[in-house]
């Protein structure tokens, strides 16, 4: 059975709620909401667009499938964040299709690091990561996430 086409756009001000909802989604599934996601899937305009992040998203047959974040932390870089796929659609790659788009744009705007802050019982999330090329680092006390027990990095 040949897997449907999976396109990869940029954010689009129309699929604002289907970015809180898979991430809603995913978050309860696994952990739960916390005040900054909450926060940040609210407002993702206010708190990672005009901050000089990017959203992308992951469409099969024009319906939302995934998403992801690049939030701009400064120095540090930008994290790779708010990652997350609907139930449907899991098992065609679409998180890896994802992570593959945000480090060729990583490339393409000179970005010269990648990090995410993850939990280590997302054991094939974690393997993906190893696989592109993120490497594990200390975790700062800086971290926003409670649930956060593994960083990663990639310097691009």
């Amino acid at each position: 059975m040949k897997r449907p086409a999976v396109t990869i756009i940029p954010f689009e001000k129309e699929y604002t709620e289907c970015f809180a909802k898979l991430n809603l989604e995913w978050l309860e599934t696994y952990f739960v909401v916390e005040d900054y996601d909450r926060k940040v899937l609210e407002n993702p305009q206010k708190y990672i667009l005009d901050e000089g992040g990017h959203i992308f998203f992951a469409l099969v047959g024009g319906q939302v499938a995934g998403t992801v974040a690049l939030i701009y932390r400064g120095d540090e870089g930008f994290e790779l964040s708010k990652m997350a796929v609907t139930k449907e659609f899991q098992g065609l790659r679409i998180g890896q299709k994802l992570m593959y788009a945000c480090i060729h744009f990583a490339g393409q705007q000179s970005f010269r690091r990648l990090f995410l802050d993850s939990n280590t019982i997302l054991t094939p999330a974690i393997n993906l990561y190893r696989k592109v090329g993120f490497r594990e680092i200390p975790v700062p006390g800086s971290t926003p996430y409670a649930r956060c027990n593994i960083r990663m990095e990639l310097l691009v």
